[in-house]
């Protein structure tokens, strides 16, 4: 078992024979410290960055969803609520660390370094949303739930037999821990100990399907159990929680090739997407109202102003600074050529068939009209 600046409750849970699936708090909702032992050790400014990245994450997300509206990005998934367990699973990571993002993950994509006129041309559907330079660790979103978790493992194989020191990231929600794909990739991220981190953001929610008929397993987290792996339930809510645990999970994977599993608890106040769903016609009334006392932003908030880190004033300088940022992104976005459907043909096969490239060659004389 790794050891090195593991925090002694942390490398108990962190145990792959482990049966204790409590959830992971460092802070409670009102921003006060419950577990001293488990405080990640970070300065102050690392502190005010984590607040200052969830800021900017949601004020992303609002952006979006106005631009959304407006029709100018296409697929939107909200993450108003899920930035804690966002920003503080990808801040601990390393740019040599391979990110595989889930549809919903696009801020630990930018976080990791992707251009964010990149992220709105994938909302758009444009292949310039989707190519990223070699250099860049990471693959764009996935949309088929679950899918990622394969990937993740053969990435992390990879990254195994070449002998790097990284590990590979990927998240899905409560719903994909409900596909075969789930299932398959932490079985053979066991088997073969490859370092690998697979996330769980539990929202309680697979669109309009209560966790309650998804599995009768008390945790989610406890389903690494089957693949003879550790895994660890934390507070999605709370960053700091998030940031300890992904941090100790990547020094296992790393030290001990040990794959780990994590489960957030966390809570999405928006709906699955922008693209029809209303969880006011399935959710209780009131259950919007108990999680936004849970908030992270507000408690990290209450954390920060009492060590005399944070202020509104600093607030609104990022506020600022983040619709800045997005105003510019979308304006690279919009200056980027438009598609051409000969480039959708070229790009189906490394060697076009016969049929392909015959309507490569008729598209190519349209377009050139």
């Amino acid at each position: 078992m790794a050891t090195s600046n593991i925090p002694e409750k942390l490398k108990e849970l962190l145990q792959h024979d482990n049966y204790d699936f409590s959830m992971v708090q460092v802070l409670d909702p009102e921003g006060n410290v419950v577990d001293k032992d488990l405080l990640p050790d970070l300065s102050d400014d690392e502190l005010v960055q984590l607040m200052e990245r969830m800021v900017w994450s949601r004020i992303l997300h609002e952006r979006s969803t106005a631009l959304n509206r407006q029709g100018r990005l296409g697929f939107y998934a909200p993450t108003w609520g899920q930035e804690a367990s966002q920003i503080g699973s990808v801040s601990p990571l390393t740019e040599d660390d391979f990110l595989l993002p889930g549809y919903r993950d696009v801020p630990q994509l930018v976080i990791h370094g992707l251009p964010l006129h990149k992220a709105f041309l994938w909302s758009r559907g444009h292949m310039e949303g989707s190519t990223y330079p070699e250099d860049f660790h990471a693959y764009p979103p996935q949309i088929i739930i679950g899918a990622q978790y394969i990937q993740a493992t053969g990435v992390a194989m990879a990254l195994k037999i070449k002998g790097k020191e990284a590990v590979a990231v990927t998240w899905t929600g409560d719903g994909g821990t409900s596909q075969g794909d789930f299932y398959e990739g932490i079985n053979a991220a066991g088997a073969y100990r490859v370092p690998a981190l697979f996330f769980i953001q539990n929202n309680g929610w697979a669109i309009s399907t209560p966790r309650s008929q998804q599995t009768h397993a008390k945790t989610l987290a406890q389903k690494a159990v089957a693949a003879g792996i550790p895994g660890i339930q934390v507070d999605g809510m709370d960053i700091l929680a998030v940031y300890a645990v992904t941090q100790a999970a990547r020094n296992i994977a790393i030290e001990d090739n040990m794959p780990v599993l994590i489960e957030a608890i966390t809570y999405r106040y928006g709906p699955h997407t922008l693209s029809g769903d209303d969880p006011t016609r399935y959710q209780e009334e009131g259950t919007q109202d108990e999680w936004r006392a849970k908030d992270p932003l507000i408690r990290f908030r209450k954390f920060l102003t009492a060590k005399g880190l944070w202020s509104d004033e600093k607030e609104e300088e990022v506020i600022e600074r983040t619709k800045e940022e997005i105003r510019e992104a979308i304006k690279q976005a919009d200056a980027t050529p438009k598609q051409k459907v000969s480039e959708f043909l070229e790009v189906m096969y490394e060697t076009p068939d016969f049929v392909t490239q015959e309507q490569i060659e008729y598209y190519k004389a349209k377009e050139s009209k």
